[in-house]
């Protein structure tokens, strides 16, 4: 497939009010990214040598989201065949195949459009080729009436559809790829003498058969097909994605203990035999190297794990965050652009943001890095094989040499050179039988007031 024979379409102009929402309905996340940008990046993986991404007016975060895509508007809200046709100037010369796309389907793969664009080209003839599913629950979707030679003679929408047209379980998938010589003048030849008063694109196989061209289908997954008008159907589309990245990752060598309970991004990186236990989840940007250990409760957002570095339970570790091989992070330690050394370790109970940790180093319990000023943001550097006392605090911009010991409940605001000790630490006092003094006292005064 070379890039100059493809353009891709994807329609992206509703508002989705049914959402509840002041946001587009395209850029509605799944996985951690835009439905819109799943639908780009799916297009994009086949090289076409245009993507248009049609929308509706006074969208400028659609806009966006498209870029360095061209865009096209899509002035009045009427049906899919009248958004298709708006891309008919961003595409004008362009004469190779036209795939149309869906902005709010975000589970459609590049294997199936490869599949559409490749049935499309196998037979002259071919005009249009539908994806299709057959399903026992067909619930809304256009229904699919098949001819005696195997081609596509008609599509029913459900609200045009009779009871009997309802009872077909070969459903529209929606998407399609058409031949880009023939598609704006079928789609200018769409009426709109239907239920919704609208312009269909499941009308371009009978204006198609009329310049004695035919429309196949290709069998696709169900699943794949799923769009979003509401956030239920949203979280539906959330789970559906959920369940294909946790088999994707399991396929490839990680252990999910609870795989229902762990989440991904859709571009998270899991190394070979990782175990990852239960409710876990990952925001966009991690990646964990073989070998490594990701205990309960965690929650990674940009965070790099090296290999055997063992997480949790109930870490934070947010973007910047590179643990390097062997490294521990235990359970509620947070850490901010963060390099830890290999093997270095932070067990419990630590924040640690904007620092340079060497290998092998240990952070005890309760440590934290007082990186902020309320205007600047300072670094900690930690060298290799220190040891930092419980409840320390290191006062940013400072520097604790290789080997060096501070000692707990220390606040360190100074340098402090490899191997030497460092320690801030009021004089301890002791007064000899003071408790039973004190509690005699309590007691009369609690006495008197009764």
């Amino acid at each position: 497939m070379t890039s100059a024979s493809l353009a891709c379409i994807i329609l992206a102009a509703g508002k989705g009010q049914r959402m509840q929402s002041d946001l587009p309905k395209p850029l509605h996340p799944v996985a951690g990214r835009a439905m819109l940008a799943h639908v780009i990046a799916a297009a994009e993986s086949l090289s076409p040598e245009r993507i248009v991404v049609v929308t509706g007016p006074d969208m400028p975060q659609v806009v966006a989201a498209a870029a360095p895509h061209r865009t096209a508007i899509q002035t009045v809200a009427n049906g899919t065949g009248g958004a298709a046709l708006a891309a008919r100037e961003a595409l004008a010369g362009f004469n190779g195949d036209i795939l149309v796309l869906f902005g709010d389907a975000p589970l459609v793969t590049a294997d199936t459009l490869s599949r559409l664009v490749d049935a499309r080209r196998g037979l002259p003839a071919v005009g249009v080729v539908y994806a299709a599913f057959n399903t026992t629950d067909p619930k809304r979707y256009g229904r699919m009436v098949m001819g005696d030679d195997g081609s596509l003679s008609r599509i029913f929408e459900y609200k045009d559809a009779t009871e009997a047209e309802r009872a077909i379980t070969l459903c529209n998938g929606g998407i399609l790829c058409a031949d880009g010589e023939k598609l704006f003048d079928w789609l200018s030849q769409v009426g709109n003498d239907n239920a919704q008063a609208e312009y269909y694109l499941t009308d371009l196989p009978q204006i198609a058969r009329r310049d004695n061209r035919i429309t196949r289908i290709v069998e696709v997954e169900a699943s794949e097909m799923e769009g979003a008008n509401t956030r239920v159907e949203l979280a539906q589309l959330e789970s559906l994605m959920q369940q294909r990245l946790r088999e994707q990752h399991m396929l490839a060598g990680a252990t999910l203990i609870d795989p229902a309970s762990v989440f991904f991004s859709y571009d998270t990186v899991i190394g070979r035999d990782v175990l990852i236990e239960p409710n876990v989840f990952f925001a966009p940007g991690c990646r964990v190297a073989d070998h490594a250990v990701i205990h309960a409760y965690s929650h990674l957002e940009g965070a790099h794990i090296g290999e055997g570095a063992h997480i949790g339970p109930f870490a934070r570790l947010r973007p910047g965050s590179k643990i390097g091989p062997a490294a521990k992070i235990g359970n509620f330690v947070e850490t901010k652009n963060v390099t830890m050394g290999q093997g270095a370790k932070a067990s419990h109970l630590s924040y640690l943001g904007d620092a340079e940790i060497g290998s092998r180093a240990n952070i005890g319990a309760g440590t934290i890095t007082c990186n902020y000023d309320g205007f600047n943001k300072a670094k900690t550097v930690i060298g290799e094989e220190s040891f930092i006392g419980s409840n320390t605090a290191l006062i940013a911009p400072v520097t604790i040499g290789p080997g060096a010991y501070i000692g707990a409940g220390s606040a360190i605001y100074e340098d402090v050179a490899a191997n030497a000790l460092s320690l801030t630490r009021a004089p301890q006092l002791h007064k000899d039988g003071w408790a039973i003094e004190y509690k005699r006292q309590k007691m009369k005064d609690k006495n008197s007031k009764e």
